[in-house]
């Protein structure tokens, strides 16, 4: 699902990324955000001086004037940085989405660098030898099926069997702090892009999350393990970040943390269009274009009569427009295809994660030849995304919302109270 993001993407994550005068006003009038790694260089890196220190991260891991976290620990005084562990993409990003990381060497320091996608998805005794402190920082995007979440549960667990410290260097969840949607994972559809116990989009930034995955043991779904795994685990904490704030509230720089998540916004429509996604052969929801996650298309689609049944359904925080472009790789590469753009107009109504269900219905009504589970491939990977057959099992039956509202939404308000725990900011 994941392709090549051109210039003229990365041009238009920029257009969507300029301050309206009502931001600057806002960014202004607040602290600015400071993520963890900033933070704990302030304080002069404790926990982490006279100690060997493995890190997990990539390209996302930066302070404000985009240094690498790499960098910064490697030339920190006191700290010995020794080896350094590859999500997804690799350390330096340079790994193709989908390709295997490769152990090799960072040829900026010279560190050892370990594989965490491939072979091998948790750090092994070999990797962990010598470590006594385990460093986690990458931008996350909030929702449960991005890889790099699953990452960091399964470095705690090893981390835990080894009495290695793990210390998450934290960042904002670019959805903000309130946004919650989507069931459970279930018994059976655990998996490396549904580890965890947790809603769809959770709420929680990745150093909360981390503390909810240790303080209830749910890093054990993956593997199938009958004990939950704890480690011992230090959040390093961002300076004036609140729950209300998008990632477009904070001040920072947006660097990508995967190929299609190209700007500040992508993470809110990577949860309203990649479900949906998995379902090769269905739409085009502009990945191998300039749009990714913003776009339902197909050559055989009407795109005005797509936007007004849409427009019909009157969902809340959401508007359509038409559009035609030819995608510039893909199965559609060159072809001409039309259909809908969406856009939030009001974020705290919206539920960014059942556009693409309305979608899909709107496409069975108006074309019951193309339903989705009866013309794509990828129906295993949209139930373990999911994390349930139920949906697929449930929706196919008439292509209504309304038949899996409930389920969808079951989970939500215990998981609200259940998180609301180990909030670290109001």
């Amino acid at each position: 699902m994941k392709k090549i993001i051109t210039a003229a993407a990365v041009m238009t994550c920029f257009l969507q990324g300029v301050l309206t005068p009502a931001h600057a006003a806002r960014r202004n009038a607040e602290d600015k955000v400071m993520p963890g790694i900033e933070v704990l260089a302030e304080r002069g890196f404790p926990g982490l001086k006279g100690k060997n220190v493995g890190l997990v991260t990539n390209p996302s891991g930066v302070d404000r004037n985009l240094r690498s976290t790499i960098d910064i620990l490697f030339n920190a005084p006191g700290v010995s940085l020794v080896a350094l562990f590859g999500p997804e993409h690799g350390v330096r990003g340079d790994v193709y989405a989908g390709g295997k990381v490769m152990d090799n060497t960072d040829p900026s320091t010279g560190l050892p660098v370990y594989s965490l996608y491939g072979a091998t998805r948790k750090p092994t005794p070999e990797m962990l030898e010598g470590i006594d402190v385990m460093v986690y920082d990458i931008q996350d995007v909030g929702a449960r099926s991005y890889t790099f979440i699953s990452t960091l549960g399964l470095v705690m667990e090893a981390c835990a069997e080894a009495g290695i410290g793990v210390m998450v260097l934290d960042r904002p969840n670019p959805l903000g702090g309130e946004k919650i949607e989507g069931s459970y994972v279930e018994d059976g559809y655990f998996s490396f892009v549904s580890q965890y116990r947790i809603p769809y989009v959770y709420g929680l930034t990745v150093g909360e999350l981390a503390l909810l995955i240790n303080g209830e043991g749910l890093n054990c779904g993956q593997l199938g393990n009958q004990k939950p795994s704890r480690c011992d685990l230090t959040v390093i904490p961002m300076k004036g970040w609140r729950r209300s704030m998008t990632y477009q509230d904070t001040g920072l720089p947006w660097v990508l943390p995967s190929p299609n998540i190209p700007c500040q916004t992508s993470p809110v429509n990577y949860c309203a269009a990649g479900i949906c996604g998995e379902l090769y052969g269905f739409l085009n929801i502009g990945i191998g274009y300039t749009l990714p996650f913003q776009v339902f298309a197909e050559e055989w689609i009407d795109a005005g009569r797509l936007k007004e049944y849409l427009d019909s359904m009157r969902l809340p925080g959401v508007a359509f427009r038409t559009i035609y472009f030819k995608p510039l790789s893909g199965r559609s590469a060159g072809k001409l295809v039309q259909g809908v753009q969406y856009f939030f107009t009001d974020y705290s109504a919206a539920r960014i994660t059942e556009v693409q269900f309305h979608v899909m219905e709107a496409i069975a009504a108006l074309y019951p030849d193309r339903k989705a589970f009866e013309t794509a491939s990828g129906i295993g990977l949209f139930d373990k995304v999911c994390g349930s057959p139920y949906i697929r099992n449930t929706f196919s039956k008439s292509y209504r919302f309304d038949d899996i509202r409930d389920f969808w939404r079951k989970d939500e308000q215990n998981f609200r109270r259940l998180s609301s725990r180990y909030h670290l900011y109001r």
